[in-house]
């Protein structure tokens, strides 16, 4: 599944299969239909040391690199998609976000309990008139003595409904400098959550109405000014949701592959069938293409976060191939792949809501068009 790996790669990703093939493959059809958040998994994953993967050792993590990240996600989604939901939210995100940029104090709050799988964090980044425009977010910081007043409202938030705290994308000013960002614990004061609802994956999430919200100035984690830093964190969640489109994909293909080497129709195996012998070669090519993108974008680099560009073209070949091959995987598969029986349509749910989630395949092309360029270009109507 993974190439160019060394020695020690290859060990670990041997250990990481075995482990999700014992631990983990009996019940990933019930955990993909199951909407609740998997707590006995996170702790289960945690307690095996594939949270926090490539945090410090001083703060708790493994000490590892972006890349064990990113294959310890393929190697348990190659098993459980939803198992790999977790260890993405382990390891990525707004994880890595607050462990990137968190104080001291912050870290000894919470990151223990985040990486016992004990606690989850949830991002509050889009806005009802913020998605792709993100710098046009509205929610407000007011600075109010040893306090920090929040208004405003964020939807979208994976993870929410379960959350225990939230990374808020906040404005304590005018324009792109005026942008930061707070931890506001559930339960604090003026922190509303709305009812659940759910995406086409079954995932859950429920919308965050912050009313004169108070927090304590200790919970700024990024003040005015910190918009690009917190954006090149961001980086770090494309390649996790890289990682997933693949291995989820990837789940897909191999299920359907299995399927019509021993499914016969008009008395001869599918797999003679030339229409879905080219299927399963150009479904290769996609993603053995993109997992050497992806993994070109999570090799080690000074600084510890990975490059925008190579990991905007990761993504977006990721999303791309992922999504294709379990499409592909469920017409090779019939109805036998368009059923609740199989994975392969829970796989192609997941993998549509990857060409949106963390940034569009078209944000990215546009991103994407502007390196290949040498300029940028403003997607904003001219005043």
């Amino acid at each position: 599944m993974l190439t160019e790996l060394d020695e020690a790669q290859r060990d670990f990703a041997e250990a990481v299969r075995a482990f999700a093939a014992k631990h983990l493959a009996d019940g990933a059809l019930e955990r993909a239909h199951d909407s609740a958040f998997p707590w006995d998994v996170a702790r289960l994953l945690a307690d095996q040391g594939l949270l926090g993967l490539a945090l410090p050792e001083e703060d708790g993590g493994q000490g590892g690199t972006l890349m064990d990240a990113v294959i310890a996600i393929q190697e348990v989604g190659a098993v459980c998609p939803k198992s790999a939901d977790i260890v993405q939210a382990g390891n990525f995100g707004p994880l890595r976000t607050f462990a990137e940029y968190a104080t001291t104090a912050q870290k000894e709050r919470w990151l223990g309990d985040l990486l016992a799988g004990r606690k989850l964090i949830a991002l509050g980044m889009s806005e009802p008139e913020a998605g792709s425009a993100v710098t046009d977010l509205a929610t407000s910081a007011a600075e109010d003595g040893g306090e920090y007043v929040l208004n405003g409202t964020k939807i979208w938030s994976t993870h929410s409904v379960d959350a225990d705290l939230f990374l808020v994308y906040v404005r304590f000013g005018p324009g792109v400098g005026g942008i930061g960002s707070v931890l506001v614990e559930r339960g604090a004061p003026g922190l509303r959550l709305g009812e659940p609802s759910e995406y086409m994956s079954g995932e859950r999430w429920a919308q965050l109405y912050f009313e004169d919200c108070r927090i304590p100035k200790e919970n700024v984690l990024l003040g005015a000014g910190g918009f690009k830093r917190q954006i090149s964190g961001f980086n770090v969640e494309r390649l996790g949701n890289a990682a997933r489109s693949l291995a989820v994909g990837r789940l897909a293909f191999d299920t359907a592959k299995a399927h019509i080497l021993e499914r016969e129709q008009f008395g001869r195996p599918l797999a003679e069938f030339q229409g879905l012998q080219w299927k399963v070669a150009e479904v290769t090519v996609a993603l053995d293409a993109a997992q050497m993108l992806l993994a070109r974008a999570a090799r080690p680099r000074g600084g510890g976060l990975p490059d925008a560009y190579e990991t905007a073209v990761a993504k977006l070949a990721a999303n791309e191939a992922g999504f294709r091959a379990a499409n592909e995987a469920m017409q090779m598969m019939g109805a036998m792949g368009y059923s609740k029986e199989s994975l392969v349509e829970y796989c192609l749910r997941r993998t549509r809501g990857w060409m949106i989630a963390g940034g569009s395949v078209e944000i990215l092309k546009n991103r994407v068009a502007e390196h290949a360029l040498g300029r940028r270009f403003s997607q904003r109507a001219a005043r």
